[in-house]
């Protein structure tokens, strides 16, 4: 019988009294991100080709740095608090040493471990004063790609649907005015992005 006593962490609602912390800076950072397969780091790659400052996806890096210690995608996993504790702090560790009025943009951001936390049954809430230490300049959801797996790639459908659904909803109590790409070819989502911004006086 299942625990009906535990909460369901991935549903919990962020906690409106830590929602009213105040940021502590402001920054000219924009952050891409969405769930697994969403065209993210295709993105990136055409903003780093423009001549952006751009940063790549922490997560990712770690992954693929255990992997090359002859580590299996499936035993770094096991340990699915430890892992999102260790990308969590390389997240913080690597936003702190970023100039906050340099123009960049991330391949996620801190707030995105929210939804982390909650599939690794952990309340989002003890972590959340972490999401005010940078206020973000804005903030790009893309629409999701048809999924496709590969080496550090292992959620399914369902999974990459809740990631997206819930990462929407968490920037936004954060504050943010979330935007989402819409699916199109690469260079029309680079277009897309900049023109917003442009919009905005923001580039």
């Amino acid at each position: 019988m299942p625990d009906k006593s535990h909460p369901d962490f991935r549903y919990t609602a962020l906690a409106p009294e830590l929602l009213a912390l105040p940021y502590n800076v402001q920054t000219n950072w924009h952050v891409i991100t969405g769930a697994s397969c969403s065209g993210k780091s295709t993105l990136i790659n055409l903003l780093a080709r423009e001549g952006f400052n751009t940063l790549p996806e922490v997560s990712r890096e770690y992954f693929e740095s255990e992997m090359t210690k002859g580590r299996t995608i499936e035993e770094i996993r096991a340990d699915r608090i430890g892992v999102t504790l260790r990308i969590f702090d390389l997240m913080k560790k690597r936003e702190r040493g970023l100039p906050p009025d340099e123009l960049m943009f991330l391949d996620r951001a801190v707030p995105d471990i929210l939804v982390f936390w909650r599939l690794a049954d952990r309340d989002p809430n003890e972590y959340l004063p972490d999401c005010f230490l940078n206020r973000y300049a804005s903030v790009f959801i893309l629409d999701r790609l048809p999924y496709q797996r590969d080496d550090v790639r292992r959620a399914d459908e369902a999974t990459a649907t809740f990631y997206d659904e819930c990462m929407t909803r968490d920037y936004r109590a954060l504050g943010y005015d979330v935007v989402r790409v819409p699916v199109m070819p690469p260079a029309d989502r680079l277009a897309f992005v900049l023109e917003r911004l442009t919009e905005r006086g923001q580039i």
